[in-house]
């Protein structure tokens, strides 16, 4: 059976992601699409979908475009059954990175908390 098929448009309107940003992700490997219609356009699978979902998680973190493919290739080697202590090595240094890069976030939302406080102390 074949999954079924989700033009752009549909993955845009799901996901908050811009027609523009599927595009650039696409040209440079990061999502392709799974199928093309016979108009060309692009077309995804719910699979393809949660791969998008998994990148949009990791963009707040400031990852670049390569290592956001480098660890959905990890991700989907280990998931094959094809992990060698290195392939699990660089995970988890991505991981380590990851928790770095989400305390930092923590700390500027403090920050900018701070200045809210003092800002709603000011208008009142």
């Amino acid at each position: 059976m074949q999954p079924s098929m989700m033009q752009i448009g549909v993955v845009a309107e799901r996901t908050g992601v811009s027609l523009r940003t599927l595009r650039h992700y696409d040209e440079v490997g990061l999502l392709r699409p799974s199928g093309r219609s016979e108009g060309g356009f692009r077309l995804y699978t719910d699979e393809d979908v949660e791969r998008l979902l998994v990148i949009r998680r990791m963009k707040p973190l400031g990852f670049t475009l390569e290592e956001m493919g480098e660890v959905l290739e990890l991700v989907e080697a280990i998931e094959a059954g094809h992990a060698s202590p290195s392939t699990r090595a660089r995970l988890e240094a991505f991981v380590t990175s990851a928790r770095e890069r989400r305390a930092d976030l923590a700390r500027k939302l403090a920050m900018a908390d701070e200045f809210l406080a003092i800002l709603q102390r000011h208008a009142s």
